[in-house]
C-alpha cells in the first residue's frame, strides 16, 4: 500500500478555518486548534442567530403597530381581531410599513377593524 502524504488536503483544510478565523482576537486567529474551535462557536452562533432574527423583527412589527393602533384609539389586539372579522388578510410586516409610511391608510384599517368588531358584537 502506498504511503499517503496529506500535505494539500491537510493544508488546505487547515487554510480555510484560518481565513474563516482571521479578525479573531490573539490566537484564535493564529493557531489552528484555537482558530477551529472559535470558528465552530462562531457558526453555532450564526446558526441560531438567523432563526432570532426572525424573530426579533416579528416583536418589531408588533410594537409598531401596537402604537400606530393606539394612536387611533384601539388596542393591538382588538386592531388584530377586528381586521380577521372584516377579512382582511395583511400580515404583520405589511402593517407595520403601512403604520410607518402611510398613516391616512392606517386610520382606515382601523376604521375597517372598529366596524367589523362592532358588527360582530351587535351580531351576537
Amino acid at each position: 500500500m502506498p504511503r499517503v502524504k496529506r500535505s494539500t488536503k491537510r493544508n488546505d483544510r487547515r487554510k480555510k478555518i484560518l481565513k474563516r478565523a482571521s479578525g479573531y482576537f490573539l490566537t484564535k486567529s493564529k493557531l489552528y486548534q484555537a482558530a477551529q474551535e472559535a470558528v465552530e462557536r462562531g457558526l453555532k452562533f450564526a446558526y441560531t442567530g438567523r432563526k432570532q432574527k426572525k424573530r426579533q423583527f416579528r416583536s418589531l412589527w408588533i410594537v409598531r403597530i401596537s402604537a400606530a393602533a393606539k394612536l387611533n384609539g384601539t388596542s393591538y389586539s382588538q386592531f388584530i381581531n377586528g381586521l380577521k372579522k372584516a377579512g382582511i388578510e395583511l400580515d404583520r410586516k405589511v402593517l407595520s410599513d403601512i403604520a410607518i409610511h402611510d398613516a391616512a391608510a392606517f386610520t382606515k384599517l382601523v376604521e375597517q377593524a372598529k366596524a367589523a368588531l362592532a358588527s360582530s358584537t351587535k351580531a351576537a
